[in-house]
């Protein structure tokens, strides 16, 4: 009897030991691994959620306007055709509240035109046409279609008739001295002749974008970049 009432206490604490480890077990959360002793195990690195950065293509339509900064000094009478020739954007280039081109994105083009001031006519003329921008982001380089930019020199034909008509004018005060009316009239055309010999022998005003110079490329063609985010 004795030994039964044993047998009975020994399988009821083992009953017991059994329901504990149960509800331990159903205790544990059910999104977090446990251990055959019920210990939580903790989440791997591998396990926690990635962001994957997204791109996506964004059209800057023609006719759009960028502010660029000449990072290359050019002029009509120091470069030639073909030139290479660099800039960079001076603002971030927004569409839509977001930013398509950044600040400092390099833009690459070459000089079309160099022509020298003429010594008796023609006025000097620069241009540069830009074919090329590199996007801050990502470093990808995008062809572009843009207008050429042209800078021409301001014509000097007041400033001409200034330098002929002053000799023309000290020929004449000198003729007088020296003659009279008769005087002041050869002293004229002396003096004239004189001052019109000047002017031929001297070319009018070079044109000259320097270094740092703000100008303003055209798109005359959609461009397609693409943009993260």
């Amino acid at each position: 009897m004795r030994l039964l009432s044993i047998g009975l206490l020994t399988a009821a604490l083992a009953a017991a030991s059994c329901n504990r480890a149960e509800t331990v077990a159903a205790a544990a959360p059910a999104n977090k691994p446990t251990t055959a002793a019920g210990e939580n195990l903790k989440a791997s690195p591998a396990d926690a959620p990635t962001s994957v950065a997204t791109e996506r293509e964004v059209t800057i339509p023609a006719g759009t306007a960028i502010p660029i900064t000449l990072d290359t000094a050019v002029g009509s009478d120091t470069s030639h055709v073909e030139q290479p020739v660099s800039a960079h954007l001076t603002h971030n280039l927004i569409l839509d509240g977001h930013t398509v081109l950044g600040a400092g994105s390099h833009v690459g083009g070459v000089v079309t035109d160099a022509s020298r001031s003429g010594k008796v006519k023609g006025l000097a003329h620069v241009a540069v046409h830009f074919t090329s921008v590199t996007a801050g982001q990502d470093g990808a380089k995008y062809r572009i279609a843009s207008s050429a930019i042209g800078r021409t020199a301001p014509a000097t034909k007041k400033k001409d008739a200034l330098e002929i008509g002053a000799p023309a004018a000290g020929g004449a005060i000198i003729g007088a001295i020296a003659g009279g009316k008769k005087g002041a009239a050869i002293g004229t055309a002396v003096g004239g002749g004189a001052g019109t010999a000047y002017v031929l022998s001297t070319r009018g005003q070079e044109v000259h974008l320097a270094k740092g110079t703000a100008l303003t490329l055209k798109l005359t063609e959609p461009l397609t970049v693409r943009v993260r985010g």
